[in-house]
């Protein structure tokens, strides 16, 4: 997904600054779904995904306010900065580890013909999947596929040279597969249906 114009997006962000309501409703327009989207699809609550949410959108009015935050074409890899970080102090918080739980959101990551007849037992083979996968992993697969950041977005949120980024990206999708044809990923140790990999 591609981000709007360098110009329009610094006017857009002076203008939140400043306060006014007709911006910070543009910016939630644009991006509220997607955070809230990635939130969920970590935590697996909806009322909790929607006061991180909240929380995310609290804490880049206060850093754009506070002149913390200066546009430079970089707004969208920031703002899901904020949101992981929320993310992680959530979870801190409660102590336990986040879960991938959101079905249309799987769904998205591991086929491109999503919602095109893949049954519960092939989602919840790839929940399962998800959780098994290293946790720097499967932010990567999140980032991408839940919070629809493109890869040289994620490179520079991360700060890894784009080739890793896109190999490990490969690896983590080529680990989905092979957890879900080995039925590792589905519940009872039952072999799935094979799921195909985005760009795999």
């Amino acid at each position: 997904m591609t981000e709007p114009g360098t110009d329009d997006m610094a006017t857009l962000l002076a203008a939140a600054a400043r306060g006014e309501e007709p911006a910070w409703r543009e910016l939630v327009h644009r991006y509220g779904r997607r955070v809230f989207a990635l939130v969920k699809s970590r935590c697996g609550d909806v009322d909790v995904a929607e006061e991180i949410t909240q929380s995310v959108f609290a804490t880049v009015a206060a850093k754009l306010g506070g002149g913390e935050y200066a546009e430079q074409g970089k707004f969208e890899p920031w703002l899901f900065r904020v949101a992981m970080n929320r993310l992680r102090d959530h979870v801190r918080r409660v102590k336990r580890r986040p879960v991938s739980s959101d079905d249309g959101a799987i769904e998205g990551a591991a086929s491109p013909q999503a919602g095109s007849g893949v049954s519960r037992a092939e989602l919840d083979g790839l929940r399962e999947a998800m959780e098994q996968l290293a946790p720097a992993d499967r932010e990567i697969v999140e980032l991408r596929h839940h919070g629809g950041l493109s890869f040289k977005q994620i490179a520079e949120m991360l700060n890894e040279p784009l080739g890793t980024l896109l190999a490990r990206h490969h690896r983590a999708l080529k680990k989905l597969r092979e957890l879900l044809e080995s039925g590792e990923g589905g519940a009872e140790g039952k072999k799935q249906p094979r799921a195909k990999a985005a760009g795999a």
